[in-house]
């Protein structure tokens, strides 16, 4: 298998180990393996790392590279509350340490509490309320007009007839959005993403926005397939100047068509690239993003759909000859040191062991469904006879991985294999 050991951190930049780091996810997913790879990613480079999630118990804090985890605070902490939690957590690391944001809610987060949190943790610096806006998806529509960004035809209903004008005037299907996802905490029955199928259905969503507390978007729908979505990863310093970056193409995602990505290659889309550049440099973007892009077969362009102020879960797709990945960089980069010119690896595999099994087994699933024999070997087709960067599983890191397999049969599990049931056959969203 394709793995750093403990002996590689020889190889990879010279990070200040002086320097601690913090881990912050203020999403309560267990599961989340992208914490796991900055966890490691720092970790065998010789910095001491700290963790603030979801539980002390987490798989990720089952890491031998996690040096300690602190205890989150009760409930849903206010702007106050999670103010206090940082400080405390500083004055028991003891020293300045780096602070990484891991998901939009965090990055937020941290971003509205950036003054406060100076004096004990180094930041990207962004320009004020920067990670809100980009991560609002009625804020992005404009963000990419006025950066020339293709982004899908949106419509933002002011009522519910315009919302059932809006679906006459896209198309059916068509996506439906929230603006802000993470304030749909407690939202029973709200997704922060819903295919909708007629014009009834998105006057019923308009109708709930008061739950969701954030407008709703109406969006034109991009049909999915083999080969139309693509990301980018990257890192970036001052005066938005890349330091590391690069784009890769989702092979599998879960659920299927629309999540995650399960299996992702790094290749090369030098229009996917261009606009990533184009946009944070127009942003004045500080820090380390993560874009989701999709091709639209009608016009042939790479349409941004999001944009994640924060590493993509998986973001070690992208770690080069010497190690160097984003949260490397980030580290090198606010703590001063040098950021040596990448060495790209295209051609690497990523592969999230959980959801790779689900989304194959969806897949295959579908195929049979079809009973076509050249569906079925188009399935096969996705099989992979390289050996990839797994998610998970690491020779010389075992027990997040067992940590994980357990908690997810006993309880991820069971919801994902809910979903390989047959349903009427539907569209996938973006």
């Amino acid at each position: 298998m394709h793995h750093e050991s403990a002996a590689r951190p020889a190889l990879s930049p010279m990070l200040d180990t002086g320097v601690p780091a913090l881990l912050i996810r203020l999403d309560r997913n267990p599961f989340h393996h992208g914490t796991l790879g900055a966890v490691r990613s720092l970790g065998r480079a010789g910095i001491e790392v700290h963790t603030l999630v979801e539980s002390p118990g987490s798989p990720v804090n089952r890491s031998r590279y996690v040096h300690r985890a602190h205890r989150w605070p009760s409930g849903d902490p206010s702007a106050a509350q999670l103010s206090m939690a940082l400080c405390q957590v500083a004055e028991r690391i003891g020293r300045r340490a780096v602070l990484i944001p891991m998901d939009d809610v965090s990055a937020i987060a941290v971003a509205a509490l950036a003054e406060r949190l100076a004096g004990s943790f180094l930041m990207a610096s962004q320009p004020s309320g920067l990670p809100e806006r980009v991560a609002d998806k009625a804020a992005l529509a404009d963000l990419c007009r006025s950066a020339g960004v293709p982004h899908p035809p949106t419509v933002i209903p002011g009522s519910a007839l315009e919302a059932v004008a809006a679906a006459d005037e896209l198309g059916l299907p068509l996506v439906a959005k929230w603006s802000r996802p993470w304030l749909l905490a407690g939202a029973a029955g709200l997704r922060s993403t819903t295919l909708v199928h007629t014009p009834d259905e998105a006057r019923q969503l308009y109708e709930r926005s008061g739950q969701a507390r954030s407008p709703l978007l109406l969006q034109r729908h991009l049909p999915g397939g083999r080969g139309t979505d693509w990301f980018f990863h990257g890192c970036f310093g001052e005066r938005s100047a890349c330091l590391i970056g690069g784009t890769g193409r989702k092979e599998l995602s879960w659920p299927v068509g629309t999540g995650l990505t399960a299996v992702g290659t790094w290749l090369p889309n030098a229009e996917v690239d261009a606009s990533a550049r184009r946009l944070a440099e127009r942003l004045g973007y500080r820090g380390i993003l993560d874009l989701d892009f999709r091709r639209d077969a009608a016009t042939g362009s790479y349409c941004l759909l999001d944009f994640n102020p924060r590493p993509g879960a998986q973001f070690r797709l992208f770690a080069d000859r010497a190690g160097l990945d984003v949260v490397r960089a980030l580290h090198l980069d606010l703590t001063g040191r040098e950021v040596a010119a990448p060495q790209p690896l295209p051609g690497r595999i990523f592969v999230a062991e959980n959801y790779a099994l689900l989304s194959g087994l969806a897949t295959a699933a579908a195929a049979r469904q079809r009973s076509g024999a050249r569906e079925r070997r188009r399935a096969r087709t996705g099989r992979l006879y390289r050996a990839p960067e797994t998610a998970w599983f690491a020779a010389d890191d075992p027990a997040p991985f067992a940590a994980m397999a357990a908690a997810w049969v006993g309880r991820g599990g069971r919801k994902g294999l809910r979903r390989l049931r047959p349903r009427p056959a539907a569209v996938a969203a973006p």
